[in-house]
C-alpha cells in the first residue's frame, strides 16, 4: 500500500461499509424473502421497504460526509463513522432483546443460515451477524488510523 495515507484508507474502508449497509439490502430486503414474502404480513413488509430505503438515503448521506472537501473534514469523517454505526448498534441491541419478543435470526422461506460443521456439530452461522462483526471491525479499524 506504498503511496496510500492512512486517512485515505480508513475513508475508503468508511465508505465501503457504509455504501454496504445502504445498498445491501436493496438486494437482500427487497425481494421475495422480504418485501414480496407472501407469508409475511402486508404491514410487516411496508416496515421493511420503509427500512430498506431509509437506510439507502442515510447511507448516501454518510458516504457524502467521508468524501466532502471540507477544512472539517475530520469532524465529518467522525460524525459518518457515527451515523454508519447507528444500524450495527440497532442489530446488536436486536440480538441481546431477541428472546423478548420470540424474534428469530432467519425465515425457514427466506435467506437460509450458512451450515458448517465445527468441532463435530452441525453449527448454524447467520450470515447478517457475521457482516455486522466484519462491519464493526471495519469501522474500529477506520477510526483508529484516520
Amino acid at each position: 500500500m506504498q503511496g496510500m495515507s492512512a486517512p485515505l484508507l480508513a475513508r475508503l474502508m468508511l465508505t465501503a461499509v457504509a455504501a454496504g449497509q445502504g445498498i445491501t439490502p436493496l438486494f437482500i430486503d427487497l425481494n421475495k424473502t422480504h418485501a414480496t414474502n407472501p407469508l409475511w404480513p402486508g404491514h410487516a413488509r411496508f416496515h421493511v421497504v420503509w427500512q430498506t430505503f431509509s437506510a439507502n438515503m442515510a447511507c448516501a448521506i454518510e458516504v457524502g460526509l467521508i468524501w466532502w472537501p471540507s477544512p472539517q473534514s475530520g469532524a465529518l469523517f467522525y460524525l459518518a463513522a457515527l451515523f454508519t454505526s447507528i444500524p450495527m448498534c440497532g442489530f446488536m441491541l436486536a440480538l441481546v432483546t431477541l428472546r423478548t419478543y420470540k424474534g428469530t435470526l432467519h425465515d425457514a422461506n427466506g435467506i437460509q443460515p450458512l451450515r458448517m460443521h465445527l468441532a463435530g456439530k452441525l453449527r448454524e452461522i447467520d450470515m447478517n451477524a457475521v457482516l455486522v462483526i466484519i462491519g464493526v471491525a471495519v469501522l474500529m479499524f477506520a477510526t483508529t488510523i484516520f
